[in-house]
């Protein structure tokens, strides 16, 4: 989805979280080689740079050119804008070529791709045997029971403000269409449970709610959904601005390779 998160991309890189690096290890001990990942919707380049920690080489892509202003440079890591316009043919040429890719990661975003030609794409660019295609996402943060209830009730006002391919991403890519061979972290129909724990400060999670697509076009319609009102409540429940508080993001994955 060009330009989504355009808007809202600082706010997108200080209210999100960082994915643990065990992730990373788990992948990488399941490819055969690690010369080469391509990270795709790589936004402010979080993923990427725990990718580069086990690849020799990290192409970090993204049609966004605002969050790819945000991205965080690397050594091993080489961020292009790729515009929707770009044909399959392009891509593969701009990668590397067909069977060259040993992980390609989608953190929180292949819910926005076009899936059969996304997939077609990673396909022809995986290594075979041996190259991984790993995507996750997360739909929940968990804090207390009193943030909770606040919490459900905006969550339940924004869903008529969800893009409708948002879908998978409520339903924890259950639903999601994940046509590649299981490695043992979660398979199409049963994704990989996992948590992301954080502590944050009260501006920290008003910044994770600011974030939201869902949130940010309910504004667009003249619907402030974070309204004075309701940041106070949350601010009371969440125990002052000074609180810090751990909270658990839920997450979860899929991960698949190609034999052929």
């Amino acid at each position: 989805m060009a330009g989504l998160f355009d808007k809202q991309a600082e706010t997108y890189l200080q209210g999100r979280p960082t994915y643990p690096s065990e992730w990373y290890s788990m992948l990488a001990a399941r490819t055969s080689h690690h010369s080469l990942a391509w990270d795709v919707g790589t936004g402010n380049g979080q993923a990427a740079l725990g990718v580069a920690e086990h690849y020799e080489q990290v192409i970090a892509t993204d049609i966004s050119e605002a969050q790819l202003s945000f991205a965080m440079p690397h050594p091993r890591v080489r961020y292009m804008h790729t515009p929707q316009s770009m044909t399959e043919d392009e891509m593969v040429a701009l990668i590397g070529g067909e069977n060259r890719v040993d992980l390609i990661t989608v953190a929180t975003a292949v819910h926005w791709f076009d899936l059969p030609k996304f997939y077609k794409l990673a396909k022809r660019l995986l290594r075979k045997p041996g190259g991984i295609l790993a995507v996750w996402a997360y739909n929940d943060l968990v804090v207390s029971p009193e943030i909770y209830t606040i919490s459900k009730r905006l969550r339940e006002k924004s869903l008529q403000f969800w893009h409708a391919d948002a879908k998978y991403v409520i339903e924890g890519y259950r639903n999601l269409p994940f046509p590649f061979e299981s490695v043992g972290l979660g398979h199409e129909g049963k994704p990989m449970q996992l948590e992301i724990p954080k502590e944050l400060l009260f501006e920290g999670y008003l910044k994770f709610l600011k974030s939201s697509s869902a949130f940010a076009f309910a504004k667009e319609q003249g619907v402030d959904l974070l309204s004075e009102e309701v940041i106070e409540e949350l601010e009371s429940s969440w125990g002052g601005p000074t609180m810090v508080k751990t909270v658990t993001y839920k997450a979860f994955m899929l991960a698949g390779t190609v034999t052929k």
